[in-house]
């Protein structure tokens, strides 16, 4: 008999829902934080994306950001992030390239989450057209985003 599985959502609201029940007091930070992929594989993602000519109609291009105290909520959403389809650029910063129903749920989700316990955490989704990020420029560690892109005409301190 086929096991019965829940959605990202579902998984996500029952264990903040452990977490509110506990109470969201001091938390120490985890010793283990969610491990980000390495700077060159955030990269070629974001080529990846620059690369695909023409964004399906019923696809949206979108950034999730967060400031989130909490540790256990701020490593659930992380996650949840990632399930969802979402490709982690950095820490705090997320970009995706999935459909309008996608992000509708995700934003719905997370309104959900901001309701569930007093923070003062704030979450931002911001839809964007794939110029925008053709345009973007990536400054620091040594990363030249423009030799890779074939623009040269910028200059990195």
């Amino acid at each position: 008999m086929p096991r019965y599985r829940r959605s990202p959502e579902a998984i996500l609201r029952r264990r903040l829902k452990i977490i509110r029940k506990a109470g969201l007091k001091e938390i120490k930070p985890s010793p283990q934080a969610l491990p980000i992929d390495p700077l060159d594989k955030r990269i070629q993602a974001l080529l990846d994306i620059t690369k695909n000519k023409q964004i399906p109609p019923e696809n949206m291009l979108f950034l999730v950001m967060y400031d989130i105290e909490n540790n256990k909520v701020r490593t659930e959403i992380a996650k949840y992030l990632i399930r969802k389809g979402c490709i982690r650029i950095q820490k705090s910063v997320y970009i995706a390239n999935l459909k309008r129903s996608i992000f509708d749920e995700i934003n719905k989700t997370l309104k959900e989450i901001q309701q569930m316990y007093d923070n003062n955490d704030s979450i931002l989704l911001i839809p964007m057209s794939s110029d925008e990020v053709k345009s973007m420029k990536i400054i620091g560690q040594n990363v030249d985003i423009d030799l890779i892109l074939g623009n040269r005409n910028t200059l990195f301190f």
